[in-house]
């Protein structure tokens, strides 16, 4: 299952590269740049050194197993978003705008891993995770500026953060509005705050779990109701579907930045995509002219190019932030799409809060805390602050 652009075993993969991470790696910045360049060359400098051949990676993906990954940590939830995303910007800037997105977010996963293969080329490293790649990068730059590596890797860990905390905020708006729009039904008009606040509870608690292989059923059972919504939903789309001479073509500029940002939530998975690419068997596969990458952005900007068309076409204007939304409201059909939908996050919800939890918790504040008998406190209290 994917909550956004993660799923239980892209986490797992991820929190696995991150513990290389720390004051004893093997990678110098600053002014000791220069000294390893100076030791490799007295070596026989750095061309000898294959990254892809030093690497031992106990559990190595297929070429299969990784594009099945990037589809599934690309395609979340945030394709229920692409159809209000193309009322902003008309089916035809829509289905354009995304392929092109698609390609611009190809061709920097492009740019990331090559810049990670040159590096750990120089540094004689076999990998290295996306906030070592920042830090090593400006560490290999001009002279002048590699103090700042260290704080390349710090900013790099702290967006990775407020994406995902970002994320979360949308997940529970998503929850709440979905069970609002079924119980309103039954039980009268409510304010959306207060389904956020009934599933405060129970969200709470489930992030209070340490371990991600319990999480695991969570997650297996997510994925298989989320398939079945998303095959409701489609039957809903594809039923008595109207003209395209009712819709835009063309919107307004002043809408285009909300299709981007839609687009660019529902379809970037930038914080997994090196934790894959490290764990491939033959990972010269993943950016070869038909390696993974390129096979899997073009299905996923494929998919929700049409997805967003023939939903915009389906409901125009009239279309929510979400599809689900738009579903007929007294249907049991739809009430279970929105119930199904509801689950799948709720129960995923604890993956992406666990990649936070981990940087600021397990790697941060715990380690200052260690000794202090009021860990255990202060970790749930850290918990609510950051649910909040």
């Amino acid at each position: 299952m994917v909550v956004g652009s993660y799923s239980i075993n892209d986490s797992r993969e991820y929190i696995a590269d991150n513990e290389v991470r720390g004051s004893n790696m093997s990678m110098s910045t600053g002014g000791d740049a220069e000294a390893q360049k100076k030791a490799d060359n007295a070596a026989g400098g750095d061309d000898d050194y294959e990254p892809y051949a030093n690497r031992n990676v106990k559990h190595p993906t297929s070429y299969g197993d990784t594009l099945f990954h990037i589809m599934k940590a690309s395609l979340g939830t945030g394709i229920l978003a692409l159809p209000s995303a193309f009322r902003n910007a008309g089916y035809v800037t829509g289905v354009v705008g995304t392929l092109v997105i698609g390609f611009f977010c190809t061709y920097c996963v492009h740019l990331l891993v090559g810049a990670q293969y040159e590096l750990c080329r120089r540094r004689k490293i076999p990998s290295l995770t996306y906030p070592q790649i920042a830090e090593v990068a400006i560490g290999e730059g001009p002279t002048r500026l590699r103090w700042l590596a260290p704080y390349g890797r710090k900013v790099t860990l702290v967006f990775l953060i407020l994406c995902e905390v970002g994320a979360n905020c949308i997940y529970v708006i998503f929850v709440a509005s979905n069970l609002k729009a079924v119980f309103d039904h039954y039980y009268g008009d409510h304010d959306v705050r207060l389904y956020v606040l009934a599933i405060f509870l129970p969200l709470l608690l489930l992030c209070w779990v340490r371990n991600l292989k319990f999480l695991a059923p969570f997650s297996a059972f997510a994925s298989g109701v989320t398939i079945i919504s998303f095959g409701i939903t489609l039957y809903y789309v594809f039923t008595d579907i109207p003209s395209l001479k009712d819709r835009t073509e063309v919107a307004g500029v002043h809408e285009l930045p909300l299709f981007f940002g839609t687009v660019m939530f529902s379809m970037s998975a930038i914080g997994i995509i090196m934790p894959l690419e490290n764990e491939m068997k033959k990972p010269k596969n993943f950016t070869s002219t038909f390696g993974v990458l390129n096979v899997a952005m073009l299905s996923i900007a494929l998919i929700y190019a049409a997805f967003g068309f023939f939903g915009y076409l389906k409901y125009g204007e009239e279309v929510l932030g979400s599809i689900t939304l738009n579903l007929p409201p007294t249907e049991i059909l739809a009430q279970s799409v929105r119930i199904m939908q509801s689950v799948a996050i709720f129960c995923t919800f604890a993956i992406p809060h666990y990649i936070v939890f981990d940087i600021m918790w397990n790697r941060g504040i715990k380690l200052k805390l260690e000794k202090n008998k009021c860990t255990l406190f202060l970790k749930f209290e850290f918990l609510l602050i950051n649910f909040n």
